[in-house]
């Protein structure tokens, strides 16, 4: 059987149009989202990397190897996400330097943006370790450290083996811990300078894990909420509704409905695969 020059050519033309015709639903514009970062469900306004979820979020959001890590602009440090709660908007960071009864180490600093969508919940307690008796945070004008309840806080800390790692003795004097309850209200742009304080380290607790009495079961991170006032219209939930993820143009931060093949649209995926 033999082809014509003519049907021969049809076909040639054929093979050439219809893949050109198919780029647009198998390569992605804004790359590929995913709902998941390890055991993490992702949902906006969080997104698995750039142009996923909200854009004011996804300046400090990345899913990196499955792991979900918050970054702060001003370069102090990258932070992995632990849990998220969509219930009440509220998420806890870990910080590896930073110390917990069993593990004390310097640890650097700790600053949250000003124009970040997070701020810093009132729950944490933030506990300065191995400071300086000249430390500011000593001065009895500036009243900066709780000595009432947060005295039993040091004990406990000072209690742990971990402290060998700051050089002190286990159940040494509390004269250089410091529970920071500074003058101003903890929220966005929030920081700790623990060399223009004088200290080595420093801890976060959240919760005591129903035992004040014993720094092993307490809650160590930073429990952040966020700001979820985003989208008010129906755009996000009709995106979701087809199975696509609410993200944003590269460009112009626009809206856009990223579906599952990478494809992105500006209202749903229904009929876009």
């Amino acid at each position: 059987m033999s082809f014509s020059p003519k049907i021969f050519q049809f076909f040639l033309l054929c093979l050439l149009i219809h893949p050109l015709e198919a780029v647009p639903s198998i390569i992605p514009l804004n790359g590929s989202c995913t709902d998941r970062c390890g055991s993490i469900v992702l949902k906006f306004p969080f997104g698995s990397g750039f142009g996923c979820g909200h854009p004011a979020f996804s300046r400090n959001i990345k899913c990196t190897s499955g792991v979900l890590q918050l970054s702060t602009g001003t370069g102090t440090g990258i932070y992995t996400i632990s849990s998220l709660d969509y219930s009440t908007n509220t998420l806890v960071l870990t910080n590896p330097f930073m110390s917990t009864c069993s593990s004390m180490q310097n640890s650097g600093s700790f600053t949250l943006d000003y124009s970040s969508p997070f701020s810093i919940m009132k729950q944490n307690i933030f506990v300065l370790l191995g400071c300086s008796t000249t430390s500011a945070v000593f001065d009895p004008k500036q009243d900066l450290c709780d000595t009432g309840s947060g005295s039993n806080v040091c004990r406990g800390f000072y209690s742990c083996k971990g402290v060998t790692g700051i050089g002190l003795e286990p159940n040494g004097p509390i004269s250089t811990c410091c529970v920071y309850d500074p003058p101003v209200p903890i929220g966005s742009g929030y920081g700790l300078n623990l060399p223009r304080l004088q200290c080595s380290s420093y801890s976060s607790i959240y919760g005591f894990g129903g035992d004040e009495g014993d720094p092993m079961k307490w809650e160590y991170g930073i429990y952040l909420q966020y700001n979820n006032s985003y989208y008010t219209d129906d755009a996000c939930k009709n995106c979701e509704d087809s199975g696509g993820f609410c993200g944003f143009s590269s460009s112009d931060e626009s809206f856009a409905c990223i579906c599952r093949n990478g494809v992105n649209t500006t209202i749903n995926c229904f009929g876009r695969g």
